[in-house]
């Protein structure tokens, strides 16, 4: 089984990677963002950093679910799928689908060109509301890698 703790490795390292980032952007770089004075200013130096870190979790997000499917496959684990005390990793796929859909299709087809449009007419609102975005999918992550965790050492809810 040296293999599947080779995944679960690389599971945790791209979770580690991807969703401390997602914290580092939420609470640190989008509070920094917004303070700066100059509206062109925030929207400049969110999009550097967004765009920069983006394609960094692209990876992440993809090597987390290749591994999670490696893992759910090799360990013939998808009966837990029908029990709901394995909620947790319905959550697991549920967070990973939301980050995949936004990273891979709703970013590139409208979501980048939706918040350039918003961020002309409200530069604050723009950052405030991809702030409230992001602490949502931050919150709902720690609370699934929490759960996941407890739930992976037979701790079931």
């Amino acid at each position: 089984m040296l293999d599947v703790t080779i995944a679960r490795a690389l599971h945790i390292l791209a979770i580690v990677h991807w969703i401390g980032g997602v914290f580092m952007v939420t609470a640190v770089i989008l509070p920094a963002v917004a303070r700066l004075e100059e509206p062109k200013k925030r929207i400049t130096l969110f999009e550097k950093v967004e765009a920069r870190f983006a394609t960094q979790a692209m990876i992440s997000v993809t090597l987390a679910g290749v591994t999670g499917f490696y893992m759910t496959h090799r360990l013939d684990a998808w009966d837990r799928f029908l029990d709901l005390g394995y909620w947790w990793m319905h959550a697991m796929v549920l967070v990973w689908a939301v980050f995949t859909v936004v990273l891979f299709v709703a970013e590139p087809l409208f979501l980048h060109a939706w918040f350039l449009r918003k961020a002309q007419s409200s530069p604050d609102g723009a950052i405030a509301l991809v702030q409230r975005f992001h602490w949502v999918l931050l919150s709902v992550s720690l609370v699934t890698i929490g759960a996941a965790v407890l739930g992976a050492h037979g701790i079931l809810f």
